[in-house]
This record gives structure tokens, C-alpha cells and sequence, in this order.
């Protein structure tokens, strides 16, 4: 007579675990530790209970953190016994199993990644980024007993903010979202004496929603499981009729996952692609193109994706994105967004050649656009280059005239105007003549005619971003404009945006600010330039000014921008200077607006 399935035969099917790895971290605190589980139990929206795990999760992390010294696990094989191990400890709690390989599909979340902040592995790589005087206000404000206060509670998470943005402005590619993550691990391993043990400190610090009934509730869930399996004598047929029912469901599921799959899909092939030209890729084409996307190929790496360079059947160079923030982000966002690029027809656009959704029950639900390849890379990493390979004055002029012709279009050739919302040096890329193409269309938004809009979670790059949509979420074609501004004082001066490595370095525009007013313009240019058309350049620098002025109405619009570089209108007068963006109530502001959006996405990660 066969064995009937158990539930611990049905943990083995769902979440396969390499024998040869043990998991370094003790969960027995999932079962003692005072967290809600409520979220979890039976859960109608499953959004909330992921957020709920992820938080749990990271005190595992932190305890590991603690006693290695090492943010993130080895391998994944390692960490896929750790999320056998938790969903374990969460069967006892009667919470769904099935609950972890569905909150937990980022493969990559919990393993050592050298991109997810600035390369930081370790302990040492986290306290040598910093220095002293970046690490002081955590030991500040984060050291005290007790964070169950809530001032004490927000001024230690302001401040962890502030250092995951220091962080995170060393290399754009990198999320502040992940060093952010980083910075609360580390305050609650290192930097608080009571740290992983403390219920308010995992509270504030790595956002736990505490319950105070949870260590009751587990031990009347004991005595009536004892009293269930005294009083049940058909005990295997019951345990027999859940495994069928929850198999049936599993089956169930994935059935309605492929007919919704087929859908999408078909979606995108019937209403977007015909009309622009764009090709449905089957995975197996990407697959051969990328030698399976091995990573010899990835050209680049960011907070949602990984960028493979391939080689299609005709011989044509692509670029392939993967989308691996797959919880944030789901079937209708992609559509959206590739509906969003389908449309832009602009040579200073990179125009979208294809994408492809694939689905299966190894590597779950993977999603990919394609792009043209561009040789020469993109616009930070070309300003970087040293010696002789710098970008000449005429490079940067076109360089700068293509970026403003492809917002223009996007501005108003396009009905209703689509705002790019994450205009920088990376976005921006460089064909094989050094035109320039905008790229990144993942964060665009389209807006409505002669009407601003309220964002509640604001998107893009800090020290891009226009300080009335960090601090207020209105978002315009202006706000555009601003980050137009402060790139086109980037490319003329070969300056950072925002020097991390120095606290006290002005940002870009106060330190321009402060050498125009005192008649020290031609040390703006960067030195392989200051050889060019003094005129010329003198009139770029202005209008890279005025687009990043701190007060919206003194901004122009692109399409008045691109009359002003191309010297067919007059530059007016530059206004009043703005407050400096390094100044203290600036920058107190900016925290804060940043902050609540950080917050924001933070719960939904």
C-alpha cells in the first residue's frame, strides 16, 4: 500500500532544497518571536502577508549579519535551504506554505549581489564606505534603548535614509531602496546593543508588526492540536483529503496562471506589437541569442533588471533587459509600459524591437524587452572615461541637442505628452556615431493636457529629481526639465551630480551658482574643453541653469530650452539665485519628502 503525500512530502515538491547546503540561520524565533500573524492566517490579499514575511525574514538576516559580519547569504542554493527552513517554521503556525515560494520569487533578494550596494559584502566594506563621520549619526541616533518611541524611532530611520542616498549617489546603477535596506540591518546587528533580541528595536528598525498576543496564541494552538489528534482517529485520511484539495488548488492555479498568461500575451501581440513593428520573442530565442544568459553577457545591472548583450539569428546586436522586480510590478505595469515605448517613433528615442513573457515551474514568470544594442554605451560611462577618449565639445553640444529633441517629442508629439519622470547619465546612451538616444522608459508616465498631476510615490534618481516632485509628488513636464538641467550641467563640466565621497562638496548647480556669480565661468567647463567656442558654451550653461531652477514658474519649457541651445531665441536673464540645494532647510525638506516616498515603496518591497 502506498504512502498517502504528507505535508512535509508537499514542502519538497514546492520548494526543491540542494542537499549539500545547510542554511547558516536559526529560525526558531519565527515561532517565539511576538510578530503579528494575523496577515497570514487564510489571507484574502496576500500583498500584506509578503510584506509581513519579508520583514521577518530580514531578522534571520540580521542575526547573520550579526555574527559573520556578512549582509546577504553565499549562494542561492544556500538560500533556498534558509526559505525551506522559514516556511517550515511558518507551517507550524498554521500559515499557508504556499504563501513563501509566492512572496519570495526574486531569486536573487536574499544572496550576495556585488550591485545591490555599492559592492558592500561585508561589515568592513559598509564602515571603509562610510568613514567616521557618515557612521557617527547612526551610533547618534540609532543607538538609544528605546526605539519604541517614535520620534527616537523616526529620527534614527531619517538618518539611515540619508546614508543609503550618500551610498547609493557613488554608482547611479544602484537602488538607494537596497542600501537603505542595508543601513537598517546594520543598525540593528551593529549599532544597537539590544539589536536582533529587542521586540521595539525589530519593531522601528526592520518595520516587524508586533503583536502581543502571538506568544499566547501559540500556546493555546498547542493544546488544541493535542486535542484534535487525541479526539481524530482518521487522522491520515483528513491529512489525506488537505493534500488533494491543496494539490488541486496548486494544479488549479497554475492553470489559471497559463489561460491569463495566454492572454497577456496575446494582448500584446493583437493590440500593441502589429502597429509598431515590435516582435513577440519566444524565450528560447532570447535563450540562444544570450548563451542562456550567461553572465559573460550582462552589460549592465539596476534595482529592477539585469541587461544581457546578445546576438539574434539574423546577426543583429540587441540588448536584452530582464524585469526581476516581478512583485511590484505586474502583468499590466509591463503592458503598460511596453505599450508607453511602442508608441515613441524618434531618432533620440530608443525604440522598443521586441519583448517576451515566459512562464514555467522552474524559473516562474520571467519578462523581457529588447532593444537595439548601442556600441558606445552610455553617457555616465563615457564622461568617466580618462585620457584621450573624453567626449570633444561637439560630441557633448549634439549630445545635449538629442536629449532635448527626444523630450520634446515626448512632450508634444505624443497625446497625452508622456512625462520620463528618470532623465540621467545612465538613461541616456550613445549609438555607434555618438548620437544620443533616451532610453529607460520604465518609471514613464503619461499625463494630460495643461494639467499637472499628484504622484504618491515619487520615482527616479536623487539628485535628478525636481524638488516639487520629491517633496510634493506634482509632477509636470517641468520636472522633466529639471533633470534636463542638471545633465546638461553634468556633461558640460564632467562634474558629478552629487559627490558622495566628499560630505562637504556643493551639489552641481550650487557649485555652478556660486562660479558664474563670481565671473568664474570658464572653470565650469571641463578642462578638455575650455579650447571650444566660449559664447557657445557660456549660452548652454545658462540654459542648464535656468532649467534646474529650484522655483518651477523660472523654468522653461523644453521646446523653449532647445530654442535658447540652438540660438535661435535669446537667453533671458538669469533670475535670483534659488536656495542651495546643500542648504540645511533644503535639504531637511528633501529628506523628508523623500522619506515618505522611500516608506512607501520600503512596505510594498
Amino acid at each position: 500500500m502506498e504512502k498517502p503525500l504528507t505535508l512535509l512530502s508537499l514542502l519538497t515538491i514546492l520548494i526543491p532544497i540542494a542537499a549539500s547546503s545547510s542554511c547558516p540561520i536559526d529560525f526558531s524565533y519565527v515561532e517565539t518571536f511576538p510578530w503579528n500573524t494575523s496577515t497570514c492566517i487564510n489571507p484574502i490579499n496576500n500583498q500584506p502577508c509578503c510584506v509581513t514575511l519579508n520583514t521577518v525574514f530580514n531578522i534571520g538576516i540580521s542575526q547573520h549579519l550579526k555574527k559573520t559580519s556578512l549582509f546577504a547569504l553565499p549562494n542561492e542554493n544556500i538560500s533556498s535551504t534558509c526559505l525551506s527552513d522559514f516556511q517550515t517554521k511558518l507551517t507550524n503556525l498554521s500559515i499557508d506554505p504556499s504563501l513563501v515560494p509566492f512572496c519570495f520569487t526574486n531569486r536573487f533578494q536574499h544572496v550576495t549581489n556585488y550591485s545591490s550596494c555599492v559592492g558592500i559584502r561585508t561589515t568592513q566594506d559598509w564602515e571603509q564606505k562610510l568613514g567616521f563621520d557618515r557612521l557617527n549619526p547612526l551610533y547618534t541616533y540609532c543607538k538609544g534603548n528605546n526605539l519604541g518611541d517614535q520620534t527616537s524611532c523616526d529620527n534614527c530611520i531619517a538618518v539611515s535614509l540619508k546614508v543609503a542616498f550618500q551610498l547609493s549617489g557613488i554608482d547611479p546603477n544602484v537602488s538607494h531602496t537596497e542600501c537603505f535596506t542595508y543601513a537598517t540591518l546594520y543598525d540593528a546587528a551593529v549599532v544597537n546593543p539590544k539589536g536582533t533580541t529587542d521586540v521595539t528595536t525589530i519593531g522601528c528598525l526592520l518595520s516587524v508588526q508586533l503583536s502581543d498576543e502571538v506568544t499566547k496564541g501559540s500556546d493555546k494552538r498547542g493544546k488544541v492540536m493535542k486535542l484534535v489528534f487525541a479526539l481524530l482517529g482518521g487522522v491520515i485520511g483528513v491529512v489525506t483529503v488537505f493534500v488533494v484539495m491543496v494539490v488541486y488548488r496548486k494544479w488549479d492555479k497554475r492553470r489559471k496562471e497559463r489561460v491569463y498568461h495566454r492572454e497577456i500575451e496575446n494582448g500584446l501581440r493583437n493590440i500593441v506589437l502589429p502597429n509598431t513593428g515590435a516582435k513577440w520573442f519566444h524565450i528560447s530565442e532570447l535563450e540562444r541569442a544570450t548563451s542562456k544568459f550567461s553572465s559573460k553577457n550582462v552589460i549592465g545591472q539596476g534595482g529592477d533588471g539585469v541587461v544581457y548583450k546578445g546576438k539574434l539569428s539574423d546577426e543583429a546586436l540587441v540588448a536584452i533587459k530582464e524585469n526581476l522586480n516581478l512583485e511590484s510590478k505586474g502583468d499590466e505595469e509591463f503592458c503598460y509600459e511596453v505599450e508607453i515605448i511602442s508608441k515613441i517613433k524618434h531618432r533620440n528615442l530608443l525604440a522598443l524591437r521586441g519583448c517576451c513573457i515566459s512562464s514555467d515551474n522552474l524559473k516562474g514568470k520571467r519578462r523581457f524587452l529588447v532593444y537595439d544594442f548601442m556600441p558606445n554605451g552610455n553617457l555616465y560611462y563615457q564622461l568617466s572615461l580618462a585620457g584621450t577618449n573624453r567626449l570633444t565639445w561637439p560630441q557633448r553640444k549634439n549630445i545635449i541637442l538629442d536629449v532635448a529633441k527626444g523630450l520634446a517629442y515626448l512632450h508634444y508629439e505624443i497625446k497625452p505628452p508622456i512625462y520620463h519622470r528618470d532623465i540621467k547619465a545612465t538613461n541616456i546612451l550613445l549609438d555607434s556615431k555618438m548620437s544620443a538616444k533616451l532610453a529607460d522608459f520604465g518609471l514613464a508616465r503619461q499625463g494630460s493636457e495643461d494639467q499637472s498631476h499628484l504622484i504618491t510615490r515619487v520615482a527616479g534618481t536623487y539628485g535628478y529629481v525636481a524638488p516639487e516632485y520629491a517633496l510634493y509628488g506634482q509632477l509636470t513636464e517641468k520636472s522633466d526639465v529639471y533633470s534636463f538641467g542638471i545633465v546638461i550641467l553634468e556633461i558640460m563640466s564632467g562634474r558629478k551630480v552629487l559627490d558622495t565621497l566628499n560630505a562637504s562638496a556643493d551639489a552641481i548647480t550650487d557649485w555652478v551658482w556660486t562660479l558664474v556669480e563670481s565671473g568664474k565661468m570658464r572653470e565650469v567647463f571641463e578642462e578638455s574643453i575650455r579650447e571650444g567656442p566660449e559664447k557657445i558654451m557660456e549660452r548652454f550653461v545658462h540654459v542648464g541653469m535656468l532649467c534646474a531652477h529650484a522655483v518651477v514658474a523660472l523654468r522653461p519649457t523644453i521646446g523653449e530650452a532647445l530654442k535658447m541651445l540652438e540660438g535661435d531665441t535669446d537667453v533671458p536673464k538669469l533670475p535670483d539665485r534659488p536656495v542651495p540645494i546643500g542648504h540645511a532647510s533644503f535639504q531637511s525638506s528633501l529628506l523628508r519628502g523623500l522619506q515618505r516616498s522611500e516608506t512607501s515603496m520600503h512596505q510594498v518591497q
